[in-house]
Formats: structure tokens, sequence, C-alpha cells
């Protein structure tokens, strides 16, 4: 039998994920993937995390900034009232104040500067949770994608014996005629040519549940149209299982998800120096400039005009303020921000231990997977020995169906377990190339 076209389609897969797309409803990997990670609700949702965290981040280096203020107002007083001159009298007034204020904060403890590092980190954790995303719904694509893959094997192969099949029948029935042939024999083969047909239907079908499956990862609505580009024969460049220590450290010092836990420690460290900060006096510098209109009912009245430029008026100051018993607050918001420190560093224990148990599960179902492939190739090449034997018994005249039967479903059920364990061995491989930022 001619070898599956298994190995080009993995080595071409592990090295090179995209390809010329034959017509407007196949995709190659990468734009399954491509799609999945714009379809994608849930990743949409840690994106504009992640933009809300910025816009944290911005929101605190707008503090640093002095705050100005506007003010108008209008009033009226009927009956006695004070005047510009500070005289009281019965009379109506009409008062227009305006002015402009600043506050400036020179010194909080450094809780500014605090509080811009820790909004900064975090924003730097969240794009690390959306990369984590991405590369999660990549691999979850990427076996999805190989599943497609291994049912059209599994049907090619199927398709393949019944082709070998219907030959075999057209001939037993000219054996037939011609009375070469007995009867229950030729019942034999069309019982088993049913088989073979009812084996094609079920991995035809099995594929067009792969390709539902991998649509719905693609969050994309499925039609008949939907399909997959098998990939191209070239770039071919066979990938070796890594070494499982080296998985681990490269990804200490690449994964998303280590970065991210690093950035919430440093920013609860942040958080820390800032509730700190609260012992500090604070500085703050105040200015303003402020004028005003009166207006007196019944008696002239200075122009608004000049009123405003001789009721002009403008304050600098300074206030300092030092806390010297705010009811424990400080002391109780430093003791839990260190204990949120100290859960970030567990926190960061734990990642280690989930990246390494991980690594280790990727690693030796991986392992085991090799094994099986090496086992399952064995197998098909002694399964295909015999049956090509039996087919050609058979031909000859020399063997019966049911010796031929038997044959040819050890040889289907060794080339599935083969096609099996080939595509898990790519995708246990592809998990672990994931873990190293592959």
């Amino acid at each position: 039998m001619e070898r599956p076209l298994w190995t080009r389609l993995c080595l071409l897969l592990i090295v090179s994920w995209t390809a010329q797309v034959s017509d407007a409803a196949a995709y190659t990997l990468q734009q399954c993937i491509d799609t999945a990670l714009t379809n994608s609700v849930k990743l949409q949702a840690q994106e504009n995390e992640a933009l809300s965290a910025r816009a944290s981040y911005e929101q605190a280096w707008g503090r640093i900034a002095p705050g100005v203020s506007g003010s108008a107002s209008q009033s009226w007083s009927f009956g006695r009232s004070t005047g510009v001159d500070n005289i009281t009298r019965a009379r109506n007034t009409a008062t227009t104040n305006m002015g402009v204020n600043a506050s400036w904060t020179l010194f909080d403890g450094l809780a500014m500067v605090f509080n811009i590092e820790q909004a900064k980190a975090s924003w730097r954790a969240g794009k690390a949770d959306v990369e984590a995303m991405q590369r999660t719904i990549s691999v979850n694509v990427t076996g999805l994608f190989l599943q497609v893959l291994l049912a059209k094997e599994l049907t090619a192969v199927a398709e393949g014996q019944l082709e070998d099949i219907d030959r075999k029948v057209e001939r037993a029935e000219a054996l037939v005629e011609s009375g070469r042939l007995a009867e229950g024999e030729l019942f034999s083969l069309q019982s088993q040519q049913a088989k073979e047909r009812y084996a094609v239907t079920q991995n035809r079908n099995k594929i067009q549940l792969a390709l539902l499956d991998l649509a719905q990862a693609m969050e994309i609505e499925y039609s008949t149209d939907f399909d997959i580009v098998t990939p191209s024969e070239e770039s071919m460049e066979e990938r070796l299982l890594p070494d499982r220590e080296e998985v681990y450290q490269t990804a200490l010092a690449q994964r998303p998800e280590m970065a991210a836990a690093q950035y919430r420690l440093y920013a609860q460290e942040r958080a820390l120096k800032g509730a700190k900060s609260a012992y500090s006096p604070t500085l703050t510098a105040q200015g303003g400039v402020n004028t005003g209109y009166y207006h007196l009912y019944g008696e002239d009245n200075a122009s608004f005009g000049k009123q405003l430029h001789d009721n002009l008026s403008t304050n600098v100051g300074l206030t300092l303020s030092v806390p010297i018993f705010d009811r424990m607050q400080t002391p109780s918001a430093v003791r839990k921000q260190k204990l949120a420190v100290a859960n970030a560093k567990l926190n960061i224990e734990q990642v280690k231990k989930d990246l390494r148990k991980e690594i280790d599960q990727a690693y030796y179902n991986a392992v085991a997977a090799q094994a099986e492939q090496v086992s399952a190739q064995q197998a098909a090449r002694s399964a295909s020995e015999a049956q090509r034997y039996a087919s050609e018994k058979f031909d000859n005249g020399r063997g019966t169906p049911y010796e031929y039967y038997d044959a040819q479903q050890t040889y289907l059920q060794a080339q599935s377990e083969l096609l099996q364990a080939r595509y898990n061995y790519l995708f246990k491989v592809r998990i672990l190339e994931y873990y190293m930022g592959l």
C-alpha cells in the first residue's frame, strides 16, 4: 500500500502553518487562528480589561498636574444686604462673582509616584493576560485543525479500501457468472463491501463534525462550504521532542502567565509603598484670581467692566498637612497591603508549580505518544504486508473472502491507530512548543 500523506502533512504543520487558499471557503491554519482571535468575545473582554488598566495608568499620571477650576455665580438679595463698602443697608442687590483657582500637591510622601508605578504594572499584567488567552485560543484551534486533518486521512484510507473491495466484487461477479466461483463467496464480499461503504460514510460524517467543532472555536457560522486547506509539501522539517527542563526554563522566562504574576507582585509592592506614604505630611500650593460685580437697585452703579477690574483680587498660599491620628486607618491599610504582597508572592510560586505540572504532563504525554507511534508503525507495516499477501492470494484464487476480510480489517485498524498516534504525537509536541513560546 502507498504510504499515507500523514508524514508530509505533519512535518509541514510543525514548521509552516500557512498555505495558499484554494477557494474562499477554505482556511489555512493561520487563518483559522486569526479568525478565532478576531471573533473571540472572551478575548475582546480581556482586551477591554487591559485598556481599562491603561486608562487607570494615564489617570495616575494626570494626578501629578495641578488642578485648575473656574467658577461663576449669580445671586440676588432682597432687604438688608452688605455692599462692596461693607455697609449693611435696606436695599435690593445683585451680585456676580467669578474666579479661577488652582491647587497643586507638591509633596505627598511620593504616593502619586507609587500610584503611577502600580498602575503601569497592572496595565502590563493586563496585556500579559491578553497574550496568554491568545496562546490558549491558538493551541485549541490547532488541535481542532489537526482533528479535521486526521478525519480526512482516515476517510482517505477507508475510501481506498472501498475501492479495493469494489474491484474484487466486480471480479467475483464475473467469476460467478463463468461458474468459477461459488455464489456464497460473492455474497460474503458484497457484505464486506456494504460494511466498507458504511465505514466511509461514518468517516465522512466525522469530517463534518470536526469541521463543525473548528468553526465553533473560530466563532463563525458553519456551512457545508466551510473547509480547511491541506498544507503543501514545501518547507518540510522534522521537529524533535524538546528537552523537558529546557521547556520549563523557557516557560519561566517567556510565558505571559509568569510575566503577569510578576507584574502583579510589583504592583502590590508599589501599592504598599503608597499606603506607607500616608504617614508623611502633605504640602499643597494654592492660588486663585477672583473678581465680582455688584449692582444696587435704585442707585448709580459703576460699569460692569470697571467693577471687574476694581474688584480683582489674587491669592497664593501653601498648606502643610501633618497626619497625627487618623483612627488607625493608615496602619490597617499598610497591614492589609503587606498581606496582598505576600499573596502575590505565593501566586508566583503557584504559577511556577502549575507550569511545572502542566509541562511534565505534556512532556510525558508526548513521550508516551512517541512510543505509541513507534509501536503503531511496526503494527501497520506488519498489517500492510499481511493485507497485501491476503489480497494477492485471493486474487489468485487461493484465498477465501473471510481470510481477505480479516486481513483487511486488521490493516484498517492498524492504519487508524497509526494515524491517531501520529496526530496525537504532533499535537503533544505542539503543546510543548506552545509553552516555549514558539
